[in-house]
């Protein structure tokens, strides 16, 4: 992988990781564009540039991270643990997944779900739950069994979290909001194990591409998060929905 990849790769995942568009399916299929073999490296790359997004979550929420808000973080690390407990029983099973064609797939269906989500099962906003802080337990438990789904590659975390939390009642915002905060433990866990089986795989030159790409990505999503959370003001996820769709399409077809 030379600097040029780790650029473009560390700006897919910037700008991908916090939108419901599927991160690894896009880096799955930048990587196929320019021709990056998937190696352990490379997977380690990924995963590192991944966790340099997921601080970009602490940079725009720091009042968050405190022991004031204890109480938040309880209700996180609830829907943290079925992701945590299914992806280490079936980490195998999950690997096999990993192909142009299931990331095609499960994006039309992300895609689909999105659109039915829209449509009739958000009704009256003033209704929903705008602070991701009101959050109940229950509600929290239910966003974590929705988040399993993403262990499919091309569901999309940010995508299944979200679509969990608004049939639970909670506004898009606060929807978009749960999941920037559910990815700090998910990628963290994530990064930590990958980085215990890849730690070797990394020289002085395998450093430097790191570095950059972990800079890129950590810009682009910090802007990223800011955007989203002014596009959410005034639009729905319909355009995912319809994005996502497209996409999948043109990964058959272009595939296939």
């Amino acid at each position: 992988m030379d600097i040029f990849s780790s650029i473009i790769l560390g700006i897919i995942e910037g700008f991908t990781e916090f939108l419901p568009i599927s991160s690894t399916g896009h880096l799955i299929v930048a990587s196929k564009f320019l021709g990056i073999e998937q190696t352990n490296v490379t997977k380690a790359f990924e995963v590192i540039i991944q966790f340099s997004a997921i601080l970009a979550v602490i940079f725009n929420y720091k009042d968050k991270f405190t022991l004031k808000k204890i109480d938040l973080w309880t209700k996180i690390f609830l829907a943290f643990l079925p992701i945590a407990i299914i992806g280490f029983i079936f980490s195998q099973q999950i690997k096999e997944l990993f192909s142009i064609n299931v990331v095609a797939v499960m994006f039309i269906i992300g895609g689909v779900i999105f659109l039915i989500v829209e449509k009739f099962f958000i009704k009256d906003e003033t209704k929903l739950l705008d602070n991701v802080e009101d959050v109940t337990l229950k509600q929290s438990l239910i966003i974590g069994f929705a988040q399993v789904f993403a262990l499919i590659p091309g569901t999309s975390r940010a995508g299944s979290t979200i679509i969990g939390a608004l049939l639970v009642g909670l506004s898009r915002r606060a929807s978009a909001e749960f999941s920037f905060l559910l990815a700090f433990p998910v990628m963290s866990a994530v990064t930590a194990y990958d980085l215990l089986k890849h730690y070797k795989e990394f020289d002085g030159a395998n450093l430097l591409n790191l570095g950059i790409g972990f800079v890129v990505s950590f810009i682009v999503a910090y802007i990223t998060i800011k955007l989203f959370l002014k596009f959410l003001e005034k639009f729905t996820f319909v355009s995912f929905g319809v994005y996502r769709i497209i996409f999948g399409v043109l990964l058959l077809v272009l595939f296939n």
